[in-house]
């Protein structure tokens, strides 16, 4: 059906009055509002089902919530039955976040199933712990990321704590689309069923952080400001902070409050520079060590550090992700049995640090739930010490199983702290183990194309990256391409071809005669493409960081006039 009939239908459906007043103000507004409204049906990608709220299939509301958790319920249904089954719910800052937490456990409950509800907004690595903790079949977080206001998701976790995969993805999906109508959602609540989580949800958890400390010892000197851009990580993390002995903690007051607007920043993106400012401000003024932001639901960490002539620089997320794991291996008592994880689009850095303590590092596709698969797989054999990927998401230890970024935070002041106490800085931390890996510099473009115009148009640009690959970027010649895809990996010098060990995943790889690699991947989550640069060149001795690292950004820019973007 196109757009306009799919609305007419659901006109004919038992919907309320308010939904149906905003299908009837679609169907006589402009077409191309209505088209984006309801040409798809919101589908869950990497991170999840996320979309902008509003009335439509393509939107996020009570209805697409309400078949997304009545098809989950269907499931759990089958795989646990003669089970009484419990699912754990936590939500963020985000606008409608705490109604639609709600709508969800009212299903759930409908539906006799038990429902743990966090009484108030609290971090995604929570809600992964508490599914784990309280013995729960499945989980859910009512989460936008740090995607713009208009925003608001839904992500799907299992009975081991991690966001699902296959098979339970697509025969989740299975049963949401089995679903025609809205009548057969259970809305009527059982209160019965419904449980709220508290204070001894986040004692248990702040419990469990502490134990992943790797030194009893804390630099109680270590001046660190912290901003939660407006989301949760307020609720837990300075208090972590302060368990753990650091009391020289300065808060961004003015982005201190829960607020889904973010009236502080134009995104809550802690990969973004601009969403630091304030912080970054702050922590001039305070002469602060480092600095500490974390998105709106808490998996994801950006940081800045003193540089050797004091100035406060970002690390990227490749950066921190090394450093963590870094100081993860050289602290952790190895038995031989280890592993760290990464992710295909980030740092080949990771490897090379695990490799050179004789520590196992594996890939897999992009997001934590792939991560967090290969310590289900793993468990009983090999002992995860920790994980990261590009985009400012870590794993420390494998008591949460999802992007974690308040014991991130917390494991990193115990690394700067040391090594300042050490009389070292985080310029030489990074310079050593440039010097012995080689110098790598990543950066990251994303495009946003919207409505079906703009998929088809991302969809074009992979077919033409495919179709017509390109020999060499900004100089370097492209030795192998791996289309993740089509799951083959081709020597292009030797026109042999390999099999890719990786779920098909819509992504291609470039690899270059240095080193380099440059990734495009459409985004499961966002209207966006995105291409990943990563960048390799040996240590110079003769020259520092700074001049090194411009050196490799000069080679970056090349890459993507090469590649016109």
């Amino acid at each position: 059906m196109t757009a306009r009939e799919q609305a007419e239908q659901w006109l004919n459906y038992p919907i309320d009055n308010d939904y149906k007043a905003g299908i009837e103000a679609l169907l006589q507004g402009p077409e191309d509002a209505l088209e984006d409204a309801f040409y798809k049906g919101l589908a869950f990608g990497t991170g999840g089902m996320r979309g902008v709220m509003g009335v439509g299939t393509n939107r996020v509301n009570k209805y697409t919530f309400g078949k997304a958790t009545q098809g989950l319920a269907n499931y759990l249904k089958k795989q646990f039955p003669n089970e009484q089954i419990k699912v754990a719910i936590a939500y963020d800052c985000r606008n409608n976040s705490d109604q639609l937490s709600r709508l969800v456990a009212e299903i759930f409950s409908a539906n006799g199933i038990d429902v743990y509800l966090f009484s108030a907004l609290r971090p995604t690595p929570q809600l992964s712990f508490a599914v784990r903790h309280l013995g729960c079949h499945s989980g859910i977080v009512i989460t936008a990321s740090h995607n713009p206001p208009e925003y608001n998701g839904y992500k799907v976790y299992w009975n081991d704590g991690a966001q699902i995969v296959a098979p339970h993805d697509k025969a989740i999906i299975e049963e949401v689309n089995a679903l025609t109508n809205p009548a057969e959602i259970r809305f009527e609540a059982n209160a019965e069923h419904i449980y709220m989580l508290g204070a001894d949800m986040d004692e248990a958890f702040l419990e469990a952080s502490l134990a992943q400390r790797l030194t009893s010892s804390t630099n109680k000197e270590l001046k660190i400001v912290f901003t939660s851009l407006h989301g949760t990580s307020i609720t837990l993390l300075p208090e972590l902070l302060k368990r753990a002995g650091y009391s020289n903690v300065h808060i961004v007051e003015a982005q201190a409050e829960p607020n889904g607007n973010f009236p502080t920043v134009k995104s809550p993106n802690p990969e973004e520079r601009a969403a630091l400012d304030m912080a970054l401000e702050l922590a001039e003024k305070t002469e602060a060590d480092c600095v500490i932001g974390t998105d709106p639901d808490s998996d994801r960490i950006g940081v800045a550090v003193r540089n050797n002539a004091g100035e406060l620089i970002l690390l990227n997320g490749n950066q921190t992700g090394v450093i963590l794991t870094e100081y993860l291996l050289q602290h952790a008592a190895l038995k031989g049995d280890e592993f760290i994880a990464y992710t295909i689009v980030s740092s080949e850095l990771f490897k090379d640090v695990a490799n050179a303590h004789g520590v196992d590092a594996e890939v897999c596709l992009t997001g934590f739930k792939h991560i967090a698969a290969l310590i289900r797989e793993h468990e009983g054999n090999k002992t995860f010490i920790g994980g990261g990927e590009e985009s400012y998401g870590y794993m420390i230890g494998d008591f949460v199983r999802d992007k974690d970024a308040l014991t991130s935070a917390l494991i990193f002041c115990d690394w700067l702290g040391d090594t300042l106490t050490n009389g070292g800085s985080a310029e030489d931390y990074l310079a050593q183990l440039y010097a012995k890996h080689g110098l790598y510099q990543e950066d990251l473009i994303s495009i946003t194309k919207k409505g079906r115009s703009g998929s088809e148009e991302i969809a074009k640009m992979m077919e033409t990256l495919r179709e017509q690959p390109p020999r060499a970027l900004g100089g370097d010649e492209i030795v192998a391409i791996a289309d993740i895809q089509s799951g083959v990996l081709k020597h292009l010098r030797s026109n042999q071809t390999e099999e890719i060990d990786l779920p098909a995943s819509n992504v291609l790889q470039f690899f270059t005669a240095s080193g380099s690699k440059i990734s495009a991947r459409p985004s499961g989550t966002e209207p966006k493409i995105k291409f990943y640069f990563s960048v390799r060149a040996e240590w110079q001795s003769h020259k520092d960081l700074a001049t090194q690292q411009a050196e490799l950004f000069d080679q970056i820019e090349a890459i993507k006039k090469d590649l016109g973007l």
